[in-house]
């Protein structure tokens, strides 16, 4: 045929049969893990530093999706999504160990009772005999599942905690938290707290539980199994960790860092740290409050100031501890955690 006649053939065919650019409906919104807009950071420059200015001590590979961290005596524990598994990392060779504990773990992991506790998602919705979300429970010495509590987070975005009585997590978005009997691998109690709640930690004798939907933190008693306060923070608060006599949340409306004094209960501070959105992780160490997101990986807090004093931008990160002398950063989609001294940043 004709190649120009042909050509004008074809135009006329998807004219007829393309709608205009006008009636076309407007693209998707981009899926989480896609492109995210650019994060500002903070304003002030002289704190701001590429990632690459950091040489860590140790890059640990881990394929897949190294994520959510917990510490014990003597390891680090990674969870790794698609992997099915957590990976133990031996802080004196910073070589790691998979283990296999169930499908998708996701949404935080605690250390407590000799065990390491992992959330797991189960199977996506709609999948034909999908594993369900659970909770298991692994032997620290042995590496072993000794348990799996078929009793699944509220979020896959949210945070488990082990206290002195309990194992504690946030089973229903409409706002329920289990308190978990670790002799019996069993909820003892559902405890009523904000709709929307996804993360808990443990300070001063109470669990606090965040709600990015109400934006807000509750405070709930273990002796009497009742919520006792409920304090407005920042926009969005999800993630939250605790250290110098406060719980800290990252707040993901508006990218500021909360302050909770644990004695008041009352919010003593917003700090300004420029990283909004989605995802992240928060974490207290070294006399610091440490965040990380996509774009900008470690972001530091002096806890006694309340202002930021480092914020480094570039790739990397998605959950951060600091423990054993070392910040530990996943970098999720470099398939690795970097162990990095404090005092070389």
């Amino acid at each position: 045929m004709n190649r120009p006649f042909a050509l004008t053939l074809l135009a006329l065919s998807l004219a007829m049969v393309l709608p205009s650019q006008e009636s076309m409906p407007a693209p998707p919104a981009p899926k989480k893990g896609g492109a995210r807009p650019p994060r500002p950071g903070v304003s002030d420059l002289s704190v701001k530093h590429e990632m690459s200015a950091i040489r860590p001590v140790a890059v640990i590979p881990i394929p897949g999706t190294p994520d959510w961290q917990v510490m014990t005596e003597d390891s680090v524990w990674v969870a790794n999504g698609p992997k099915n598994s957590i990976h133990r990392i031996d802080v004196k060779t910073n070589r790691q160990t998979p283990i296999e504990v169930g499908r998708r773990p996701c949404s935080g992991l605690a250390a407590g009772f000799g065990s390491v506790w992992v959330p797991l998602c189960g199977d996506r919705p709609g999948a034909e005999n999908g594993a369900k979300p659970a909770l298991a429970r692994v032997d620290a010495k042995t590496n072993r599942v000794t348990a799996t509590i078929p009793i699944g987070p509220a979020n896959s975005e949210g945070g488990i905690v082990a206290g002195p009585e309990a194992v504690w997590m946030v089973s229903d978005i409409k706002g329920t938290l289990a308190r978990i009997d670790p002799a019996t691998n069993t909820v003892a109690v559902e405890i009523a707290v904000a709709p929307g709640s996804v993360a808990a930690v443990y300070a001063d004798g109470a669990v606090w539980v965040s709600s990015p939907e109400k934006s807000v933190v509750t405070r709930v008693d273990p002796r009497t199994n009742t919520a006792t306060d409920t304090i407005p923070v920042g926009p969005g608060p999800r993630f939250l960790t605790v250290g110098a006599g406060s719980v800290w949340t990252l707040n993901q409306g508006d990218g500021t860092v909360s302050r909770v004094d644990t004695a008041s209960r009352k919010l003593v501070a917003n700090i300004a740290c420029g990283i909004p959105g989605t995802g992240g992780e928060i974490a207290f160490g070294d006399g610091a409050v440490w965040a990380t997101v996509f774009q900008i990986p470690i972001t530091r807090i002096d806890a006694a100031a309340n202002r930021v004093t480092g914020q480094w931008v570039g790739p990397g990160g998605d959950s951060i501890r600091v423990a054993f002398g070392s910040v530990w950063l996943s970098d999720l989609r470099g398939q690795a955690v970097w162990r990095i001294d404090p005092k070389d940043m």
